[in-house]
């Protein structure tokens, strides 16, 4: 399942792709539309700024703003960030690869072939999907 963390960053994301590129944007505003805890909103933009896909002003007409162009900011980008390994399973994983405890041969693991599919999956996804493709 998604977590909260991610749903509410993509959320928070959209809301600002929609917003005068550069210009920042309030925590409070964001929170209040995309219904999101202040706190948690707070913690969620700090984590993207970090990240590099945003930027902040602080300050009278301080807030956060995109640092991109929305089309040019992929979801893989995104779930990495918030979500972390897109793989359901370590050993599948591109970036955060390890092999997997229970398992003494990966060629022969059924979980493991099944569990590509579906990276592969997300990843086609994530990655044919720009934050524009998310505006409504």
């Amino acid at each position: 399942m998604l977590s909260k963390k991610t749903k509410y960053g993509i959320k928070a994301l959209t809301f600002l792709a929609k917003q005068e590129l550069n210009v920042p944007v309030q925590i409070a505003t964001i929170s209040q539309s995309e219904n999101i805890s202040l706190k948690f909103l707070e913690s969620i933009l700090l984590t993207l700024r970090k990240s590099g896909l945003l930027g902040s002003k602080k300050g009278k007409g301080g807030g956060y703003y995109l640092l991109k162009n929305p089309k040019e900011i992929k979801m893989t980008t995104v779930m990495r960030v918030l979500e972390g390994p897109i793989a359901m399973v370590p050993c599948v994983s591109l970036n955060y690869y390890e092999r997997c405890d229970d398992c003494p041969d990966e060629a022969e693991c059924s979980v493991h072939h099944l569990m590509i599919q579906v990276r592969d999956s997300n990843l086609k996804i994530y990655g044919e999907t720009s934050l524009a493709d998310l505006i409504i």
